[in-house]
């Protein structure tokens, strides 16, 4: 389908790259996420040109035309192109083979005509073209499917994820990303094929899972994706639908976990965090006498499921214990007095930045709850002003930030070895409780006092 009426502004290298294919007798288009985003009003920055050109002719077109070119991907017909300092993907038409891998076509076929090359593609959003002077050429009707805000596979779904598993997860990420709906048909085939993401290396996944966690419509993304994305962390089947019998929720753990993730800032630590912190309360429920629901031990828990999952997602060691930190404290009763903040410090090993983090994971936790529970979040924001004061009068909360070290301790005899530790420990612990002050010689005669 044609439609000359639309118009999309393209950037000046992706005319350029247009015209001199064209010049040299072939057809282009721009195509992919430029032209989605584009009819969504929305930025973006990759340029992706599909071409009739045989790849060695499009390298030979652009390079008398002046542009340096590189062969990225000419297995399957791909090359980029230096176009005023910046890059495009300069792609021959083609139509793929067997994918007996779930990820990679065995074999290519070069074609000559964009619509082939378009039944190829994912989801219909994905499969449009447009042309500066032939407008747009839209045969799936990915347009209109972006306008009514659907996510639908190109063709039969369950071919388009049998051929590449990752689209699996492309889809969900999409959801997450734009806050579009999943096609029915499109749906089914993806829990369907949902076993077939095993052959998917643990790098792509958690790339895709990264991109969904930190997006803008995680909590409608998280509910309709539930039953995909069980496959990599079973324990979402335990949450969906785990009525919490308490007072202080008014949804299953798997919907206030999609919750607090809305309710927190989209940057990966918190996100995460928020993804696990609940993780264990369908193995630690129990009823009371009174039919409520209690969840003792669900942090301890939650660790214990959150961690294997995390590996298993190859995240970065530094990221998983982070958030094994989250979610270890993400319960604790804080005051918000000096005493208090500082001790979670501690605990935090003086990190700030997980203090901070902290605060962001109870302010979404809290208005995931009941709404008398809402007004946890100015326990938060005060936990943070707190920490503000803190840190302007340059407390200490850390070893670190002690007046004396493990040298000034041996000076005054003490034997190097696990005793300069404690002792360090017992002093920070007495200046956190303000029964010393923070200067070398009080905490000198404090140790001499041990």
């Amino acid at each position: 389908m044609n439609e000359r009426h639309t118009t999309i502004k393209l950037p000046a290298r992706a005319s350029a790259s247009i015209e001199v294919l064209e010049r040299a007798g072939f057809e282009a288009w721009c195509v992919g996420g430029f032209v989605r985003d584009s009819l969504m009003g929305r930025p973006s920055g990759d340029i992706d040109v599909a071409t009739s050109a045989p790849w060695q002719e499009a390298q030979a077109a652009f390079e008398e035309a002046g542009y340096r070119t590189h062969e990225t991907g000419v297995k399957h017909g791909t090359i980029t192109v230096i176009v005023d300092g910046e890059t495009v993907e300069v792609t021959t038409y083609r139509i793929d083979g067997p994918y007996t891998d779930a990820r990679h076509p065995d074999s290519v076929t070069f074609v000559r005509d964009i619509a082939s090359d378009l039944d190829r593609r994912d989801f219909t959003m994905n499969a449009i073209a447009y042309h500066p002077r032939r407008g747009l050429f839209d045969p799936h009707g990915g347009s209109a499917d972006i306008a009514a805000k659907v996510i639908r596979a190109v063709g039969e779904p369950k071919r388009r994820f049998s051929e590449d598993a990752l689209r699996i997860l492309r889809a969900c990420r999409f959801a997450s990303q734009l806050g579009f709906a999943i096609e029915a048909a499109t749906l089914r085939s993806m829990e369907a094929c949902a076993p077939l993401l095993s052959s998917i290396t643990s790098e792509r996944i958690s790339k895709e899972l990264q991109g969904f966690v930190c997006a803008p419509h995680v909590h409608d993304a998280l509910m309709e994706c539930a039953d995909v994305l069980a496959h990599l962390m079973p324990e979402l089947s335990a949450m969906k639908g785990f009525d919490q019998r308490t007072p202080y929720h008014v949804y299953d753990v798997l919907e206030h976990t999609a919750y607090v993730m809305q309710n927190t800032p989209p940057y990966p630590l918190v996100r995460w965090a928020a993804l696990f912190h609940d993780m264990g309360k369908p193995r630690a429920f129990f009823a009371g006498e009174d039919g409520v629901g209690h969840f003792y031990g669900h942090a301890k828990l939650s660790i214990e499921l959150a961690r294997p999952t995390m590996k298993r997602l190859a995240l970065p060691s530094s990221l998983i214990d982070d958030v094994l930190l989250l979610v270890r404290y993400h319960d604790d009763v804080i005051e918000p007095a000096p005493k208090a903040v500082k001790r979670m410090l501690r605990r935090l090993d003086g990190r700030v930045d997980l203090f901070r983090a902290m605060c962001d994971l109870k302010r979404g936790d809290a208005l995931a709850q009941a709404p008398q529970c809402h007004g946890r979040v100015a326990l938060a924001d005060e936990l943070d002003r707190v920490l503000d004061g803190i840190l302007e009068a340059q407390e200490a909360f850390s070893l670190k930030d002690l007046a004396v070290n493990g040298t000034d301790l041996i000076a005054l005899g003490i034997a190097p070895g696990p005793e300069i530790g404690r002792l360090l420990e017992e002093v920070l612990e007495a200046v956190i409780d303000e029964r010393v002050p923070n200067e070398k010689s009080s905490l000198l005669a404090f140790v001499q006092m041990r």
